[in-house]
């Protein structure tokens, strides 16, 4: 009969994966002509479990690059984004204490940008991975037929002993 052996280890008790589209609309002081470029940086975010899911709160900087005055001046219109996304994570574990890890598999990017009636009109997508950590207990087998140990017997060889020390040795390695 084997006896059992209970574990406590941090496990991925459940993950999931979602994309999200963002759309919104960016009124500028002088009328776009043509949009020149979007770019989006400083993607920053935080997840929080929740009894039925992770909501996960975040924010990023939406550039985007337009010219104005039938084509003859540019510029560049910054806007920071808040975004407020809830992901429902199946969860089979009763884990007390969960840990929410949260990861961008897609930065945001600008899929779609366009001129309607005066006003610079966008479409972001990205896509976030989800996982909550927890505690569990794995129960293994443990075999009462394993080898026993063998015992190690310290060496008094290796040992120096105070009346062996040449005292004379930095003496002795001048001379040579």
């Amino acid at each position: 009969m084997a006896n059992y052996r209970e574990i406590v280890t941090k496990t991925v008790i459940g993950k999931g994966k979602k994309t999200f589209v963002d759309n919104g609309r960016i009124k500028t002081s002088n009328p776009p002509s043509t949009i020149l470029g979007c770019w989006i940086i400083n993607n920053n975010f935080n997840g929080v479990k929740t009894s039925d899911g992770v909501n996960v709160t975040g924010t990023y900087d939406l550039n985007i690059w337009y010219s104005y005055d039938n084509n003859s001046k540019t510029d560049v219109i910054k806007e920071t984004v808040p975004y407020n996304e809830f992901v429902h994570i199946k969860n089979n574990s009763d884990a007390i204490n969960q840990d929410v890890i949260v990861r961008s598999l897609k930065q945001p990017t600008c899929s779609k940008v366009d001129i309607e009636n005066g006003e610079i009109v966008y479409t972001v997508e990205k896509e976030l991975g989800i996982e909550l950590v927890g505690d569990e207990k794995v129960k293994i087998a443990i075999d009462e037929n394993e080898d026993p140990w063998d015992e190690i017997l310290d060496d008094n060889e290796d040992k120096i002993i105070d009346n062996e020390v040449n005292e004379d040795f930095i003496d002795d390695a001048d001379t040579l």
